[in-house]
């Protein structure tokens, strides 16, 4: 069924968008190799999944960024998660990607083995629920994202306050663009030509931030939808720009995004989170890229509670995920790449997020 549908996606990208097209728009551009940051995991794999690479030409090519929370979550935050769910009668809920994310010396998934209590949720807002049932234990969540997850998590919190409900707390580990991707756009050797920006992220956000780096640092890019169609004709106006020097973000995702983002969701992360700095797996630590708990939910942030720190660790040698998800090497260019590296064991954070690069390479033989 999926063979089938993923066929006919692609037969109608073809016939929209056929590779003759690619080739007109770049043909006097033959000796330029053109690359473009997927900044989001999800078009990542979607790419992967839809083989938009095999309707590009060969000088055109497509690399990860950082836009999957999963892969830039640091050994020091699993290494924490890990030691507090080991704690006695605290139940750890925590999306399901983060798992088998390997810290320093185990993930989550050999905690549980371990017989700590370690639950999977499809939303935050399950935590009150687990919270009301286990009144002798504490609730700790684990709160890693970036601007589309953050609101229902601050929703959670504040739900959990109104409802008097004090077994909560949240170990955060969130993090948010602007700072990450202006630190890639300031590279002094940056090899990046445009950006392919986020479609979700961006429906939070708004445009201005992109809109700031096309002004600022003269990165063209294009926000995007998942579909195939989209892809292709988001990638198709990026190159559009670049070869004519027109350093311009364009939202292509107009039925979804909104120039002013969404106002709502951003007042309710605003009012639980305010801005710190966080420290990105394999890139180090970003200024002003992270958000904490305000003070005023301080009884709820389980750094403090469980007097813990997060400690910056060294990451596996050969591991070049930090590499990857900066745009300067592919996943097959990684010596475990499929050999030590694999989903059912994964040595990386890329290899081990369904949204991850390595994953979305692994898995479609990319």
């Amino acid at each position: 069924m999926e063979r089938n549908l993923i066929e006919n996606l692609m037969e109608a990208a073809r016939k929209g968008f056929p590779s003759e097209r690619f080739e007109e728009l770049i043909g006097s551009e033959n000796g330029h190799v053109f690359r473009i940051m997927e900044v989001c995991g999800t078009h990542t794999m979607s790419i992967a999944r839809y083989g938009i690479r095999d309707i590009l030409p060969s000088n055109v090519k497509l690399v990860s960024g950082p836009g999957c929370p999963v892969c830039v979550t640091c050994n020091g935050y699993i290494d924490a998660a890990v030691e507090i769910a080991h704690q006695k009668d605290v139940i750890t809920a925590t999306f399901g990607d983060m798992v088998k994310v390997p810290g320093s010396a185990c993930s989550l998934a050999v905690a549980r083995a371990e017989g700590c209590d370690i639950r999977v949720v499809y939303s935050p807002l399950d935590c009150l629920e687990i919270a009301l049932e286990n009144p002798g234990k504490r609730v700790v969540f684990l709160s890693v994202g970036f601007e589309t997850t953050i609101p229902p998590i601050a929703l959670m919190i504040i739900n959990s306050r109104k409802a008097g409900i004090s077994n909560i707390s949240v170990l955060t580990g969130n993090k948010t663009l602007p700072a990450v991707l202006e630190m890639i756009v300031s590279e002094k050797d940056r090899l990046i030509d445009g950006f392919l920006y986020p479609g979700h992220i961006s429906a939070i956000t708004g445009t201005a931030l992109y809109e700031r780096i096309a002004d600022k640092y003269g990165m063209p890019g294009v926000i995007a939808g998942f579909e195939p169609m989209d892809i292709l004709q988001a990638i198709y106006l990026l190159l559009s720009n670049i070869i004519v020097g027109r350093n311009v973000a364009v939202n292509c995702y107009e039925r979804v995004v909104k120039s002013e983002g969404n106002k709502k969701a951003r007042n309710v992360m605003n009012q639980v989170f305010e801005q710190c700095d966080a420290h990105w797996r394999g890139i180090g630590k970003v200024t002003g890229s992270g958000l904490k708990l305000r003070q005023e939910f301080s009884d709820m942030d389980a750094w403090r509670v469980f007097n813990m720190k997060e400690i910056e660790t060294l990451e596996l040698s050969g591991c070049i995920c930090g590499d990857i998800i900066m745009g300067r090497s592919m996943p097959g260019e990684c010596d475990l790449f499929g050999k030590a590296c694999t989903p059912e064991n994964p040595a990386g954070p890329c290899m081990v997020s369904s949204e991850g690069s390595c994953a979305a390479y692994y898995r479609y033989r990319i």
